[in-house]
């Protein structure tokens, strides 16, 4: 999976078409894989895949755009998209090899959704809305998923899934807004920009309040947001309009959460399933490269997560390859 995604982005980079300009105002296909493979680990946040669908500007379904008034942080003035989102998640314990439950340590879990997003943009302010509802448990298939994937590469299969979360159904509200701050030299394109951030979820998922910032350099910069990620991250974007027929950056930000509930740390929310103590503030720090060839945008992110759960021995790491393009 991990060789297959590298070359396909960088096909689809090498054949990306010469006029940028044509696709500004098209619609945004992403395609974005998180795997703690990528940083040579495997426990934890092990596996996540996601596939985006951000509209042309002012393409929004005439009920959205009634309902856009009514949604704090959303300007008359914004230009507005509709984004569409089908991922899942992937959560195991440090210890895969045995089948008998581990209470001290992070449950099993698979997470499967789909989502509807608004996304106002206004000068140099991005404004998010984002409704998820899926699946956790045994129907996110995340059992058959990761053990697929583990015989195809020739490794041990995951002995534990029969102590993962029971089946629930999921939901959780997001917001997101993200300021960008650009100093660009007119003649080269080459910038930088501190990109601070506020957000927030709501939901029996997680329920979280985060705040952070990211810096970037590099050629044209307002071509979009940041790189993309699955949430709870470091906030990116699958925003992206490409204005010359070559850009790239170089990044990295900081960021925390205060988390009062995770369904994937603290359990079902009946009580009736494994969990572990969370703790209540997870830190993250993320840096990487983005680069962008006419319609295509190619995004590579490592991640370092701070301890989430009481007798976790040591930080998570993992590895985020998006792949983006105007169609």
């Amino acid at each position: 999976m991990v060789r297959f995604t590298f070359i396909a982005g960088l096909f689809i980079l090498s054949t990306a078409a010469v006029n940028a300009q044509q696709y500004r105002d098209q619609g945004t296909l992403g395609f974005l894989v998180e795997n703690d493979k990528f940083t040579g680990t495997d426990e934890h946040y092990t596996n996540g895949v996601e596939l985006t669908y951000l509209t042309a500007k002012d393409d929004v379904p005439q009920w959205l755009r009634s309902a856009a008034v009514y949604l704090p942080g959303v300007r008359e003035s914004a230009s507005l998209r509709t984004g569409y989102v089908l991922g899942q998640s992937i959560f195991t314990p440090g210890n895969t090899l045995t089948a008998a439950p581990l209470p001290d340590d992070r449950p099993y879990a698979g997470w499967l959704y789909g989502g509807l997003a608004l996304v106002a943009e206004d000068g140099g302010r991005l404004d998010t809305w984002e409704v998820q509802l899926g699946i956790v448990g045994p129907s996110a298939r995340g059992k058959e998923v990761q053990n697929s994937f583990h015989d195809l590469i020739g490794t041990d299969e995951a002995a534990g899934w029969d102590n993962q979360l029971h089946d629930e159904f999921g939901y959780a509200l997001i917001y997101e807004r993200k300021w960008r701050n650009l100093l660009e030299h007119q003649g080269t394109g080459l910038g930088v920009d501190v990109t601070p951030y506020v957000g927030g979820s709501l939901g029996n998922v997680g329920t979280y309040l985060e705040v952070g910032a990211t810096l970037r350099v590099g050629n044209d910069l307002p071509n979009d947001y940041g790189a993309p990620r699955i949430r709870p991250s470091l906030p990116g974007s699958n925003f992206f309009l490409p204005r010359d027929n070559f850009g790239w950056y170089l990044f990295a930000g900081a960021g925390g959460r205060a988390v009062a509930y995770n369904i994937f740390l603290d359990g079902n929310t009946d009580g009736d399933s494994l969990g572990v103590d969370r703790k209540p503030f997870v830190g993250e720090l993320q840096a990487g490269l983005v680069t962008s060839i006419g319609w295509a945008r190619l995004a590579y992110t490592y991640v370092l997560r701070t301890r989430e759960f009481d007798g976790q021995d040591k930080p998570d790491r993992f590895g985020s390859v998006g792949l983006s393009f105007k169609f």
